[in-house]
């Protein structure tokens, strides 16, 4: 501890960075919240489930009803543990997104990654709705990869700019949603609604097969993140220091793009689009942490997390028993923060 700060270091891990004082316990909250949040949406539904219950369940005690176990095991733990994991790529892929740009304002949602994203994964859905699940992430991780691509070429000018990268962004995004409007519109009837649900961005219905294929993409490239937000603090600094620190700029660039890509298709591809996670968890990340991406990047995972298992916790709750998308609950959230960080960067 020194100058009322504490510095972390993790031994399993390449995490080092220096947080306030306070900040643990306001991050012990944060996980509580989580944990409490996921209870709660494992408890609630058509079929009521006591928490108590589901807690048993969690830690391997057999409940006595056995329609407990089958309504928490197979329809709401598998949902629930999507709508986390989903959150944190989401707010993984946003924070390397806004340390590769430069760029507060950078989301794989607002600049057009997902739109990608989803062309791909709604091309896949209506022309060949019989493929494995397993190949949905990879489509989407394509099709996002392909439009990071476009953006970083079209937006450069000798340097990128934030507005630049925004405006490029959203033409992309445009695009892609027009290409998404056509596939739907010469689509089956089954294939369209499925598509149109899982556009919305929602976790409703997911089950272990759909969480299994998500899960070796978390598995690869969140260490992967992790190991090079050291890289990222590097590339913050500028070229030329980091040219004189020994990095390979170019090829760095490339493999964060790859990372930050690979984590919001994979999301995209599991839950549709859910928007502005990416953008809000890293900015209060930052607010706790500062600006080091060795810490930056976990506590905004642990904070997209907490934000998409809520957002799926009001929708299921609020017009019950009718469900909105978590997808719109965070758009409804998001939208106006953006706003407010638009407004706020304009002013500086």
């Amino acid at each position: 501890m020194k100058n009322n700060t504490i510095i972390f270091r993790s031994k399993f891990l390449p995490i080092s960075f220096r947080i306030h004082r306070h900040v643990p316990y306001v991050l012990l909250l944060i996980i509580i919240i989580t944990l409490i949040t996921f209870i709660i949406n494992t408890s609630v539904g058509e079929y009521p489930t006591p928490p108590f219950i589901v807690v048993q369940t969690l830690l391997g005690i057999e409940p006595i009803n056995p329609d407990y176990n089958f309504v928490i095991n197979i329809l709401r733990l598998p949902r629930t543990l999507t709508a986390c994991l989903v959150g944190i790529a989401l707010a993984i892929s946003g924070a390397i997104m806004q340390g590769l740009t430069k760029n507060p304002l950078a989301d794989p949602g607002i600049i057009g990654i997902n739109a990608g994203a989803s062309l791909a994964a709604v091309s896949l859905i209506i022309l060949l709705p019989n493929l494995p699940v397993v190949i949905l992430p990879i489509s989407a991780f394509m099709g996002a990869l392909i439009a990071s691509l476009l953006i970083y070429i079209f937006a450069w000018d000798r340097g990128t700019h934030p507005v630049r990268l925004i405006l490029i962004g959203v033409g992309i995004s445009a695009v892609a949603g027009a290409c998404n409007s056509f596939m739907i519109t010469f689509g089956q009837i089954y294939e369209v609604n499925q598509a149109l649900v899982w556009l919305a961005g929602s976790v409703y219905g997911r089950t272990w097969e759909q969480l299994s294929a998500f899960l070796p993409w978390l598995i690869i490239f969140v260490p992967l993140a992790l190991l090079k937000a050291s890289e990222l603090n590097t590339l913050n600094l500028g070229d030329e220091i980091a040219q004189g620190l020994g990095s390979r700029i170019e090829w760095q660039r490339g493999l964060l793009l790859a990372i930050s890509a690979a984590l919001s298709g994979a999301a995209v591809a599991t839950a549709g689009n859910i928007g502005f996670v990416g953008l809000i968890a890293p900015h209060i990340a930052r607010q706790l942490v500062g600006g080091n991406y060795q810490g930056l990047i976990p506590v905004a995972g642990i904070l997209g997390a907490m934000m998409v298992a809520i957002a799926d916790l009001l929708g299921r709750i609020i017009f019950a028993p009718i469900e909105i998308p978590c997808g719109i609950v965070t758009a409804v959230i998001g939208a106006p923060y953006f706003l407010y960080l638009l407004v706020q960067t304009r002013r500086k």
